[in-house]
């Protein structure tokens, strides 16, 4: 007979699933309640985060865009987090997650500077409630859970959510932070980007645990495992973690089961020098657009020509936002001492 937490462990291995692989719904009960236009946000949403990444990949090629980690493969889990969310909702990302950021008002010029190193990146329009892109892995986890305590205080009705990849559950901010939101009891959501590989390691060669969502267990809080290549459960699972975060029932771990179709960055990393192609065949077939294509086409809400505008705007917002960075110009050394340090006139 299994014991209360071994039953509890058996439903982490459950990842939450609305879409099977041809883009049919598996229980009808299961669809999100979005109406045709929201569906359809959703595919615009990922079709621009995908042209987006290419634009980038190409750019830093280029010499044009500094550091940039890929999100291709990735655009569900990004996509269907960020639809749940309000304006009110801070999001403290990784670097990684520059999707998020952008559907969240910032606009791509700041992430274009901050990619470039260029201190005005990080210099938010006011209302966007984002912080820039963390280079510390895991590091935004315990920023997350204090931000939560703050609208906990403040008595506003917001979530805090901090986005992270499963390597960034191998941290000591991970448990920390999740810890602290749990004590508490602050509106939190952690975010684990399961893409498997914290850059060459496996997941496997991380952690003895058998899923990422179950570490939760430890903290008191809830935990999610979720088809992280399915937008619409994605999207589910993250909305029913919002309302519970503003009804004060906890914060939540959402593992999203996920791939990078691409390298970890831009710097040199080779994933064929750890990666299987047979693994890689697997995980293209649960490809995010071409999943969520299928659902949207049997419904007659999309087609190539409106793929093919999304993909032409996209284009040219990138186009047009380069071009003003570009005629800003680098960073001076002045520039990066005088917000670097303060200065002072100390007496003596």
């Amino acid at each position: 007979m299994q014991s209360t937490y071994e039953q509890k462990v058996d439903d982490f291995f459950r990842e939450v699933s609305v879409l099977d692989l041809e883009g049919n719904i598996k229980n009808q009960s299961d669809i999100p309640d979005l109406k045709d236009d929201e569906l359809i946000e959703l595919m615009n949403r990922m079709v621009f985060t995908r042209t987006l990444d290419k634009q980038s990949i190409m750019l830093n090629r280029q010499g044009r865009l500094g550091f940039y980690a890929p999100t291709s493969g990735q655009e569900a889990s990004m996509v269907g987090t960020g639809f749940a969310l309000h304006r009110e909702d801070w999001i403290l990302p990784g670097y990684r997650d520059i999707p998020q950021l952008f559907f969240h008002g910032v606009p791509l010029t700041n992430l274009f500077l901050w990619s470039r190193g260029h201190f005005q990146g990080g210099q938010f329009p006011e209302g966007v409630n984002a912080l820039p892109p963390q280079i510390i892995i895991g590091a935004q986890i315990t920023q997350a859970a204090g931000v939560a305590l703050g609208i906990k205080k403040r008595g506003k009705k917001g979530v805090a959510v901090a986005y992270t990849g499963d390597g960034g559950s191998s941290q000591g901010d991970f448990y920390e932070g999740m810890n602290f939101a749990g004590a508490f009891n602050a509106p939190a959501i952690f975010i684990v980007q399961n893409n498997q590989y914290a850059i060459s390691t496996p997941i496997s060669k991380q952690t003895a645990a058998k899923t990422i969502a179950q570490k939760a267990v430890a903290a008191g809080i809830t935990g999610v495992r979720v088809d992280g290549m399915d937008v619409l459960a994605v999207y589910k699972v993250m909305k029913d973690a919002r309302e519970r975060a503003i009804n004060q029932n906890g914060p939540t771990l959402i593992e999203c089961m996920t791939y990078r179709f691409g390298p970890h960055s831009t710097s040199g990393d080779n994933p064929k020098l750890y990666r299987e192609a047979e693994q890689e065949n697997v995980w293209k077939q649960k490809d995010p657009l071409d999943r969520y294509r299928k659902f949207l086409e049997q419904r007659g809400l999309w087609n190539s020509d409106m793929e093919e505008e999304v993909i032409l705007k996209a284009k040219e917002e990138i186009k047009v936002a380069i071009k003003e960075i570009d005629l800003l110009g680098p960073q001076t050394l002045e520039d990066l001492h005088r917000y670097m340090y303060e200065n002072k006139n100390l007496q003596r």
